[in-house]
C-alpha cells in the first residue's frame, strides 16, 4: 500500500476529474458535470427577482439563460429587482437552484466576505504570533479596499510565507471587485463555479506541495478506475466479509448493513462499526446527499451508542455539513447532509 498523500488529476468519460488518495485509499473524488447542466454550487449570478412563492417567504429568481434560482429568505424583497447570489446546493430534480445572497470568495489562504467587514483568523491556529503575522498581511492585501469587504485567513495559511498570503488574498480581493462591479444589468453568470482541478489545488495540496500527478490516465495507471467504478454500485466492501448497499432512491438514500455468513451480535456490532467509519467517505466520493436513512445489523440496543459515537467521529472530520437526526422507533439511523454535490452516477451517466 502507497504512503502519505496523492492528487490525481485526470478525466472519467471525457470529464475532468480530480481524485484523492491517502495512504492508498481513494478518499475524494469531484468530477466535472457535463457543461448543459444546471447551476453549481459557487457559481454567482447576477439575478432578477421574480415572483415571491404563496404561503412561503421565499422567492423565485431569474438566473438568465432559461435558469432559475430560488431565495429561501426574501422578505421585503420586491419582484423586478436585480440582485447578485451565490449557489448554494444542487437543486432537487427539475427544482430551482437554491441560492444565496450572501457572496464568497474562497482561495486557498482566505475567504474575502463583501457586505461582512471585518478580518478574522481562523481558530485553528493559537499561536498569538502568527494571528498578528497574519493580521498584519491580511491588513496590507486589504489597503484601499471597499470597507464592506470582510476576510477570513484559514488555517491552511498558518506557517505560509508573506507573499503566498499576500498574492492569494489581493487576488481574491481584485476577484471580488470585479464581481461586485457588475451588479447592474440583465440575468447573466457572472463568475462560474470552480472545475475539479482548481479545486483540488485549493483544498488538497499543500503549501509543501504533495505528490500530484497530472499524466493523462493516471487512475488507470495507478489502479484506481476500478475504486471509482466500485463507486457506481451499491455494495461498498467492509472488514471481514461484511458490506452495506447503498441505493440512492427519488425521496432518500438507503443504506444497508450486512454481516455476511456471521449473523451473531459480535459481527452485527463490528459490521456496524465500520460502517460507520466508512460511510462519510462512500457518501462523499458517490456525492449523495439529503436525507439518509442506515439500517444497521442486527445489534443490542447498549450498542447503539458506541455507532453513533463512531457515526459523530466520521463525520466531524468530514468536509461536507451533514446533521446527525437520530435512532427511529424502528432501530434505523436518519442523517441530513447537504447536497453539495451531484451524484457521480448522474455525473457518468
Amino acid at each position: 500500500m502507497r504512503k502519505g498523500r496523492l492528487v490525481i488529476l485526470d478525466q472519467i468519460e471525457g470529464r475532468d476529474c480530480a481524485a484523492l488518495i491517502d495512504d492508498g485509499i481513494l478518499t475524494d473524488l469531484l468530477v466535472d458535470p457535463a457543461k448543459a447542466t444546471a447551476p453549481r454550487p459557487g457559481a454567482i449570478y447576477r439575478a432578477v427577482t421574480q415572483r415571491p412563492m404563496k404561503g412561503q417567504s421565499g422567492m423565485m429568481l431569474d438566473l438568465g439563460n432559461g435558469q432559475t434560482g430560488y431565495l429561501r429568505q426574501a422578505k421585503g424583497i420586491p419582484p423586478g429587482q436585480t440582485m447578485l447570489v451565490q449557489v448554494s446546493t444542487h437543486a432537487e430534480g427539475g427544482k430551482a437552484a437554491p441560492v444565496s445572497p450572501k457572496l464568497l470568495f474562497k482561495s486557498r489562504y482566505c475567504i474575502v466576505t463583501p457586505d461582512a467587514p471585518g478580518l478574522n483568523i481562523a481558530r485553528k491556529i493559537r499561536d498569538e504570533d502568527e494571528r498578528d503575522r497574519l493580521l498584519e498581511i491580511a491588513h496590507d492585501a486589504l489597503d484601499g479596499a471597499d470597507e464592506s469587504l470582510g476576510l477570513i485567513v484559514r488555517s491552511v495559511a498558518e506557517g505560509v510565507v508573506d507573499d503566498a498570503i499576500f498574492e492569494d488574498i489581493s487576488a481574491m480581493r481584485e476577484a471580488a471587485q470585479s464581481v461586485l462591479s457588475e451588479a447592474g444589468g440583465p440575468p447573466a453568470l457572472i463568475r462560474p463555479a470552480q472545475t475539479a482541478h482548481q479545486v483540488a489545488w485549493r483544498e488538497w495540496v499543500d503549501p509543501d506541495p504533495d505528490e500530484v500527478m497530472q499524466e493523462h490516465g493516471g487512475l488507470e495507471l495507478l489502479g484506481f478506475r476500478d475504486a471509482v467504478d466500485d463507486l457506481l454500485a451499491p455494495p461498498a466492501r467492509l472488514s471481514g466479509g461484511a458490506w452495506m448497499a447503498i441505493e440512492p432512491t427519488s425521496a432518500l438514500v438507503a443504506v444497508d448493513v450486512n454481516t455476511g455468513a456471521d449473523t451473531s451480535f459480535a459481527a452485527g456490532l463490528k459490521a456496524n462499526l465500520a460502517a460507520a467509519r466508512d460511510l462519510p467517505r462512500q457518501l462523499r466520493l458517490r456525492g449523495l446527499g439529503g436525507q439518509i436513512v442506515v439500517d444497521f445489523a442486527p445489534m443490542p440496543r447498549k450498542d447503539q451508542r458506541q455507532v453513533e459515537q463512531a457515526l459523530r467521529a466520521g463525520f466531524r472530520a468530514d468536509g461536507i455539513e451533514t446533521a446527525l437526526v437520530g435512532w427511529t422507533g424502528l432501530g434505523h439511523f436518519e442523517l441530513q447532509r447537504k447536497r453539495e454535490r451531484l451524484p457521480l452516477k448522474e455525473v457518468l451517466s
